[in-house]
């Protein structure tokens, strides 16, 4: 893998662990060469996974909407800042310079970032993996659900397989580089779009 996309969240939470496990994951990300993309924010968790990154030498991209630029959240120190103009604009083209993505904990702009592109996973129009790292147990009740899908049939197993979770960097980035992605997607494949 060459970048990761990471989705996390502008705010730090109240778990210190959530800030220290972010800005670890930049420092790792950095010290094995990979490329950082995120969504450009100084602040919260997104401030600290991209200054984590930053403080060992990292590429860092940051992917931010116009409008939030204006409310001067955005990092100032960045290898590069790419400007769009919508939120979908942001996911699609973190997609696009991305060879994988990790959640860490955040609120709905990360779950909604995250969901998409899986989703787009499951159709076929990307086989990167889709990591969670589940710190400090962060995203059990999700897990929970999400298995809970499956038990009622309204998720396959082989798309919640495409889920990789792991509470510690190295095994996520381990099981990252292993993934296969499935076969077929559920209906329509990128070519054709």
């Amino acid at each position: 893998m060459k970048s990761i996309s990471v989705f996390c969240g502008s705010s730090s939470g109240t778990d210190k662990e959530f800030q220290t496990t972010a800005s670890e994951l930049g420092r790792k990300l950095a010290s094995e060469n990979i490329g950082l993309v995120y969504g450009g924010a100084k602040v919260g968790l997104m401030g600290a996974v991209a200054n984590g990154a930053l403080e060992r030498s990292g590429t860092v991209i940051g992917v931010l909407p116009v409008f939030l630029k204006a409310k001067e959240i955005a990092h100032d120190g960045l290898t590069e800042l790419i400007l769009v103009e919508t939120l979908h604009e942001r996911k699609t083209r973190m997609n696009d310079l991305s060879d994988g993505v990790i959640a860490l904990p955040g609120g709905f702009g990360t779950l909604e970032e995250y969901f998409e592109m899986l989703t787009w996973g499951q159709l076929g129009l990307h086989e990167k993996p889709m990591g969670i790292l589940n710190i400090n147990g962060y995203y059990d009740e999700l897990i929970s659900f999400l298995d809970s899908m499956v038990q009622k049939g309204l998720l396959k197993e082989s798309n919640r397989e495409m889920i990789l979770i792991s509470d510690n960097i190295d095994d996520l980035l381990v099981r990252m580089r292993a993934y296969k992605a499935p076969q077929g997607g559920k209906w329509i494949r990128k070519e054709n779009l």
